[in-house]
């Protein structure tokens, strides 16, 4: 692990870094950075000074090495091995950026690994050397835990924290952490050891709330009314603390993500100052800032090795179970609007498409039909938006035509449990399809499991259940947390609800599931 990432997160996921005051290099920043430790947000002098790591399986045999520097590198190259002493093998990549963006993003695709092996790296310009584990093969039937957290961004002064902007009125942020509560960052690295990766379905880092912490007064007094050029450098700001924050994780175990609305543009959704009675919308983003611009260009998922399209709809096999992530703001089926395209129901939605006409719904009924059960019986989805949810449908929080699009294959091929956010609350709900509960319960069920966890938490808080359902069995709106899926055998998976704020279960339950299928389906 990078000493001087861990030591950045451990003192700035509590005090935080005015955004304001990490736009340009300073001599103080200069200082700290020559003891070892790198503030989150900050340019760091030396431009090639290696940032952000982050990592993604690239099938059971590869991994992808992703790390931000300040400044081009031509080739960008990691250096690894089976033992921290021979880092001999070489493996380079590409950098690519965007207009705008202050960083580089260097990824480099290691191939020709053995799976289930932990290899020691370094990337080019790093000092230290960091470890990663490869994916384990599809069939390896050793029990594993994977890490979900959707609607998570970020922690300490310009994120979340134990106060919020003192100008939102009715708009205010809510549920601020309590004095001694962990964050969800901090929860995960406390437990870093209970799981060997890290799922994250959408909403990352939430640097389009720049906007809207501006405003509310967050950032103080001088900077109450954003412009284009404030809203760039608060935007970089916000997302470059957030992958900072999140490098003692994400160097070490890989980073599996998916497109939430919050990653499409500088303003989502828009917002509207009740104070200076300003309605702010997409129009001041700048190019760079739009159309999912830095997803695309941040991270590098499995989709070359699964026939996926780019970062939005890929799979990939860990053990016994295939995990497939969707993406529920474009590209829905021909004849249904998606949320994030425009005409969607996002405030200057105008997004994508990413793919031709059908092409993520042909993807994903080719891919579950291609499904080896016998290897890998347990079928896991993820996408950002739900339509089970105790939620009013403000901004497309109930997305009937996610549902339409995808919950017949989820039926069909009998998928086993599909996981979703956006709305910022915690709901386990029953199994349960076309709306029709399924009278065997979490007893092999033919109806797919649906949990929302939105509740990762960011600078807004958590959001407020409405009613109380019919198809849902358990329902938190008062805690953050982050979700544990535990595979035991071929037959029982376990979800746990695990607090932030101390580390413990807030809610368990277990699926069992015969998982006994004929020869279509392998």
């Amino acid at each position: 692990m990078w000493v001087r990432l861990v030591l950045a997160a451990a003192v700035l996921l509590r005090s935080g870094v005015h955004s304001q005051a990490v736009n340009e290099t300073d001599s103080l920043s200069c200082i700290i950075e020559s003891k070892g430790v790198h503030i989150p947000g900050t340019v760091p002098c030396n431009p090639y000074e290696p940032l952000q790591h982050r990592l993604a399986y690239a099938g059971p045999n590869g991994m992808t090495v992703s790390w931000s520097t300040y400044a081009q590198i031509e080739s960008p190259q990691v250096y690894y091995g089976s033992s921290p002493f021979d880092l001999s093998s070489v493996a380079t990549g590409y950098s690519v950026t965007y207009p705008t963006s202050r960083v580089y993003d260097n990824h480099v695709k290691i191939t020709g690994l053995k799976p289930n092996t932990k290899y020691w790296y370094r990337v080019q310009y790093q000092l230290t050397t960091d470890t990663f584990v490869t994916a384990r093969e599809a069939g390896d039937d050793t029990p594993f835990s994977v890490a979900v957290a959707v609607d998570l961004g970020l922690m300490g002064r310009d994120g979340l924290s134990t106060s919020v902007g003192p100008l939102g009125g009715s708009s205010a942020a809510a549920n601020p952490l309590g004095p001694r509560d962990l964050n969800t960052i901090q929860g995960l690295l406390q437990n870093k050891d209970t799981y060997e990766f890290i799922a994250h379905y959408g909403d990352i880092a939430y640097a389009d709330y720049f906007i809207k912490e501006s405003w509310q007064g967050y950032f103080g007094n001088e900077n109450l009314i954003p412009n284009v050029t404030s809203v760039v450098d608060g935007y970089n700001s916000l997302l470059e603390q957030y992958y900072d924050q999140m490098t003692p994780l994400t160097s070490a175990k890989a980073y599996m993500v998916g497109p939430g609305n919050h990653e499409a543009n500088c303003d989502n959704g828009g917002t509207t100052d009740k104070v200076h009675n300003i309605t702010y919308t997409t129009s001041i983003c700048t190019p760079g800032q739009t159309n999912f611009t830095g997803y695309i260009n941040h991270f590098r998922m499995p989709y070359d090795e699964s026939g996926g399209n780019g970062n939005f709809w890929y799979s990939f096999d860990y053990g016994l179970a295939h995990f497939i992530t969707l993406d529920s703001e474009t590209d829905l089926p021909v004849g249904l609007q998606s949320p994030d395209e425009a005409g969607g129901s996002e405030a200057g939605a105008d997004n994508g498409p990413f793919g031709y006409p059908n092409e993520q719904i042909e993807w994903l009924e080719k891919d579950l039909a291609g499904v080896d059960r016998s290897k890998t019986p347990w079928i896991i989805v993820g996408l950002h938006r739900p339509w089970y949810i105790a939620a009013q449908n403000d901004s497309g929080d109930v997305c009937l035509a996610c549902q339409q699009a995808f919950e017949p294959l989820f039926l069909k091929y009998n998928v086993d449990l599909y996981m979703q956010g956006h709305v910022h609350l915690y709901e386990r709900n029953k199994p349960i399809a076309n709306y029709s509960i399924d009278p065997a319960g979490l007893n092999n069920p033919k109806a797919p499991w649906n949990i929302v966890n939105g509740a990762a938490g960011h600078y807004d808080g958590l959001d407020t259940l409405v009613g109380s359902p019919y198809w849902t069995d358990v329902a938190f709106d008062n805690a953050y947390g982050w979700s544990r899926l535990t595979f035991h055998n071929r037959t029982h998976l376990t979800h746990e609800f695990v607090s932030s704020a101390n580390g413990t279960v807030l809610d368990s339950a277990t699926l069992y599931k015969e998982h006994k299928f004929d020869d279509s389906q392998h």
